[in-house]
């Protein structure tokens, strides 16, 4: 049941998540994603605007940017001519209607409701006497369509008599030729109108790939609510909107022009449009009556009379759509929470939709997310993984696994990733671009998942690694390579080189360290996780992922010793690797930054084409410590050298040396220089001392909170188009990744500020974060999370962000603190007294070792953080020993895996006072 919260310029949730918004269409920029598995993508705003598609080359209506949302008069449509009345558009979709959309004269009023992952707007047209009901979903399952049901109920006293026509554009093409040769590719088309629509087949395709044959074929089929066939069709673009008509003013129902094609019929070289043509219906007072539309990516092998036969009535329609609805339900119910705030606890569904939405778009194929011609980056790949991991652990070993056969031997990795699973792509047109912080993720997400697993023997499965022409970190290339070679590395004997994922994991983290620039840095490259820092490959340095990198080695020369509990002592590693660690081989002066690169040089020098294929074996305990070593001198260059204090007493972390060589930040004759980037990863691995961090705090607070944008600025107005360090400072300041309040990183903030006990500070982020997004008349997006927030407020880039993923774990591993450790349970709650409900309770619904858990929080008493502990955990109503550990419980992993298989166990913890001995 609908919110019956009084209505306001906001959305509202019903309990379980669908969202309610009035008079959407006077809202820009608003669009919605529809997906499925099977590679169906589609967005769709409140006018029914948007695209379909399933991939770059094959878009069945035309493709469109964000400003195409208000600009192209291409849409689906839906068009009723009522006897006496004339046209009307049941989308919105007419030019009599888009001259009336700043009156207030209440004469349409439109609903929009939303789920998951649905989307129904409702028009009310008092003066054609009808309200249309439009309901779009991609069904979940193996086929490429989208459906669409229209039910037009007659609100008037009096009988109407109504002529329907479906009106959707078959653009039928690569989204390269929305620019090139737009009209040369229509000449391609084959027109056939089948039974039920419009089906097109180009004869060929022109894209980047060349010229080729065409296998795919584009439909829209139509039906009334119980099967029944459209009379006619309009198939022909020019025919349909007539001389000096339009799509939003076409001829053919303005003049309610009898259809020009009946079924069986064929044409070419126009452009194609699926407008079918229902017959004419008597409608009583208070009588419905409904149609559905199938919108259809068809390759060979797939019959449009199989899909008509599948989806071709109301009730058919109907039955899917239960089905859909079950589908995304199951996928959401396995992370919930539970806190005082309702409002929250919903938006946070919507949250958890994210991750998923950027695992079947890749970046690509939502309005603003128009760059990229699909699938995933490298960065995305490990951090989606993330939540898989919360959400659908099943089978994430295997797929990490896959993702590292994408490393290369110097420590880089491919940059264009396959639509399968391990699946890797030499760089698109021999363009290479390496991201410095490429090495970092692997690792990140390979501790989640043996922190959640414990399945320590991951690290010493073997994968093989990336071969292609680029060698030495892209610095040179590899001529002897050949492609039919394959991207495999190879020995020297022509086998295929496997290596550990420890060992995988090592090549990314050693080559990395010795990779340094003047100032002993890590070198900045192509970029590091901003990628608009992209202008200082030369003598660029990034100190914030340095940092990163610091932290990683500390952690994996732990990880290392936990081998041990698998009853080993020694790995094997490539002979060729033994060179940087150099405290086994022969130490190097970290110091000195020319010894470092020439170390680095060296072992680049023994694995440009391939390797020998021998191994050495190493002591888990030496390598242990050359990592220490590693990690140890890291942390102190970066404490002492990278620390600054400016004229206002302020002391924060240098994040970047230039192009030229120069510090960053600072001091600066156009005022402060600070990123937040800096800070963040100084902050999550433990590189900033505790009065380190409090100073960062205080300075990030003084120079990049601004409640206007929903929290913390990436940085401050540099006030300069920054040719020696990146694009991103040509753009305006307050957008994108020149200082606007970018999700992403502000999310990491306050995952590092709770990781070192900032609780309260944490807290502000994420719910400064939350404020904004939910509060429509500012954010003016749907319920989620953005990229980033605009200069003007607005949520910018929504959906596909990996700041969800972020915002997921943030919440699950440090606010309500459940998490793994080596496979065991660790329950650590950072929950602060405001997101207990009246009752003293916040809880979360998660996974854990193959158990659906209801971790509930009992607090009593409305004890803040640090004022509470542990006192009682009953599982299913029996007590059950933990291990405390600080603040935290631990509970066995065998604890877990040996309840019994049912849907829900209830893990009730009790917090008490917290007594000081």
């Amino acid at each position: 049941m609908i919110s019956q919260h009084k209505r306001d310029n906001n959305w509202h949730f019903d309990d379980g998540g669908t969202f309610v918004l009035e008079n959407p269409h006077r809202t820009s920029y608003l669009y919605f994603p529809l997906v499925n598995e099977a590679g169906m993508m589609s967005a769709i705003t409140p006018l029914l605007h948007g695209d379909v598609k399933t991939g770059q080359n094959t878009f069945l209506t035309p493709p469109v940017s964000v400003e195409d949302l208000h600009n192209s008069r291409s849409a689906r449509n839906f068009w009723v001519f009522v006897d006496g009345v004339g046209p009307w558009s049941a989308a919105g979709n007419s030019a009599p209607q888009m001259a009336h959309r700043f009156v207030d004269d209440g004469a349409e009023q439109v609903t929009l409701e939303a789920g998951f992952l649905w989307h129904k707007v409702t028009r009310d047209g008092p003066q054609v006497g009808l309200r249309a009901e439009i309901t779009n979903f991609v069904p979940a399952g193996g086929d490429q369509v989208e459906l669409m049901k229209v039910t037009l109920t007659n609100v008037t006293g009096r009988p109407l008599t109504i002529t329907p026509t479906a009106a959707i554009p078959l653009y039928g093409r690569s989204a390269d030729n929305l620019r090139d040769h737009r009209h040369v590719t229509s000449l391609l088309h084959r027109i056939h109108t089948h039974t039920h629509g419009v089906l097109v087949r180009p004869t060929l395709s022109f894209d980047e790939r060349g010229h080729q044959p065409n296998s795919v074929t584009y439909g829209a089929l139509g039906f009334e609510a119980d099967g029944t066939p459209p009379v006619g069709f309009f198939p022909i673009v020019e025919e349909f909107i007539g001389e000096g008509g339009c799509l939003e003013w076409p001829e053919a129902v303005v003049k309610s022009l009898p259809a020009s094609f009946p079924a069986g019929q064929a044409c070419e070289g126009f452009e194609a449009i699926g407008a079918l043509r229902f017959a004419d219906s008597a409608l009583e007072p208070g009588e419905a009556r409904s149609y559905v539309v199938v919108m259809a990516v068809m390759e060979d092998g797939v019959d449009a009379g199989e899909l008509a036969q599948t989806y071709g009535s109301e009730a058919q329609f109907d039955s899917w759509f239960q089905r859909n609805r079950a589908h995304w339900q199951r996928k959401l119910e396995t992370l919930a929470f539970h806190t005082a705030d309702a409002r929250f606890n919903l938006w946070m569904k919507w949250v958890g939709v994210q991750p998923i939405l950027r695992r079947l778009f890749g970046n690509s194929f939502l309005p603003y997310h128009d760059y990229g011609r699909g699938g995933r980056g490298w960065r995305d790949l490990w951090q989606d993984s993330l939540v898989l991991l919360m959400m659908e652990p099943e089978g994430v070993g295997e797929l990490l696994w896959n993702y590292y056969a994408g490393v290369r031997i110097d420590g880089s990795n491919a940059t264009i990733i396959g639509a399968r699973p391990g699946e890797f792509k030499a760089d698109r047109n021999n363009i290479p671009r390496v991201w410095m912080d490429h090495g970092t993720w692997p690792f990140l997400t390979t501790q989640l998942y043996v922190d959640q697993s414990g399945d320590l023997g991951f690290l010493l499965q073997e994968q093989t690694y990336f071969k292609d022409p680029f060698v030495n970190r892209a610095r040179e290339i590899d001529e002897a390579w050949q492609p039919e070679q394959g991207t495999c590395l190879r020995t020297r004997a022509g086998e295929a080189y496997r290596g550990t994922i420890l060992e995988h994991m090592l090549v990314q983290h050693l080559t990395s360290f010795f990779n340094v620039g003047q100032h002993n840095n890590i070198r900045l490259e192509g970029a590091d996780w901003n990628d608009g820092l992209d202008m200082a490959a030369r003598r660029g340095e990034s100190v914030a992922l340095t940092a990163f990198y610091a932290s990683n080695l500390q952690q994996l020369g732990q990880l290392v010793l936990d081998l041990e509990a698998l009853g080993t002592a020694e790995v094997e590693l490539a002979a060729e690797l033994m060179v940087l660690l150099d405290t086994l081989t022969g130490p190097v002066d970290y110091d000195s930054v020319r010894a470092r690169q020439e170390r680095l040089a060296d072992y680049f020098a023994a694995c440009q084409h391939t390797i020998a294929g021998t191994k050495a074996r190493v002591s888990l305990r030496d390598l242990s410590q050359d990592l220490a070593a590693k990690a140890s001198w890291l942390y102190a260059h970066i404490r002492t050298r990278e620390w600054i204090r400016n004229r206002e007493g302020f002391a924060w972390f240098n994040g970047y040396y230039d192009d030229d060589g120069e510090r960053v930040e600072g001091d600066h004759p156009n005022g402060v220089r600070m990123t937040l980037t800096g800070q963040v990863f100084t902050l999550m691995g433990g590189v900033a001392t505790d009065e380190q961090a409090r100073e960062i705090v205080r300075a990030a607070d003084r120079y990049l909170f601004d409640p206007e944008v929903g929290g913390y600025r990436l940085n401050t107005d540099f006030g300069d188009v920054l040719l020696n360090l990146g694009r991103c400072f040509g753009f305006a300041f307050g957008h994108k990744e020149n200082g606007a309040m970018f999700s992403h990183m502000a999310v990491m903030y306050a995952y590092g500020l709770y990781r070192r006990g900032f609780v309260q500070e944490g807290y502000r982020v994420l719910d400064s974060v939350f404020q904004h997004a939910q509060d429509f008349s500012r954010s003016r997006m749907y319920p989620g999370i953005p990229e980033y927030v605009n200069s003007m407020g607005r949520g910018m880039y929504t959906y596909l962000t990996g700041s969800a993923s972020w915002y997921l774990l943030t919440m699950l591993t440090q606010v309500f603190g459940v998490r793994g450790l080596r496979g065991d349970l660790v329950l650590a709650p950072k929950l602060v007294r405001a997101q207990f409900d009246e009752a003293g309770e916040a809880s979360v619904v998660t996974l854990f070792a193959g158990k659906r858990l209801n971790v509930v929080y009992h607090n009593p008493a409305h004890l803040d953080y640090g004022e509470y502990q542990i006192g009682e955990i009953r599982i299913d109503d029996d007590p059950v020993p933990f291990r405390r550990q600080a603040n935290s419980a631990i509970l066995p992993r065998s604890e877990i895996a040996a309840l019994a298989d049912r849907q829900t166990h209830r893990v009730d913890v009790t917090l008490v006072e917290l007594r000081i001995r």
